[in-house]
């Protein structure tokens, strides 16, 4: 499982929110943080959805709180 308050791979803060920044790495890094946590549908709607809100959900949260959005959590 991903560290708490340090989503994408384990990378300090600073680094998580320089990639969150990007979208194509925001989008990689929370698929690949979502299957290594074992949670394969979350990646694929990750995939599809990835593109629009959620990102920049996830760039909010990275700030604020320094962990992704958890879109499904089961």
């Amino acid at each position: 499982m991903a560290k708490k308050g340090k989503d994408y791979l384990g990378f300090g803060r600073v680094v998580s929110i320089i990639l969150a920044i990007i979208p194509i790495t925001a989008l990689i890094f929370g698929m690949v943080t979502r299957i290594k946590e074992g949670k394969i549908v979350a990646a694929i709607l990750r995939l599809i959805l990835g593109w629009n809100i959620i990102w920049i959900v996830d760039l909010i949260l990275m700030i604020v709180s320094g962990r992704i959005l958890r879109l499904l959590n089961v």
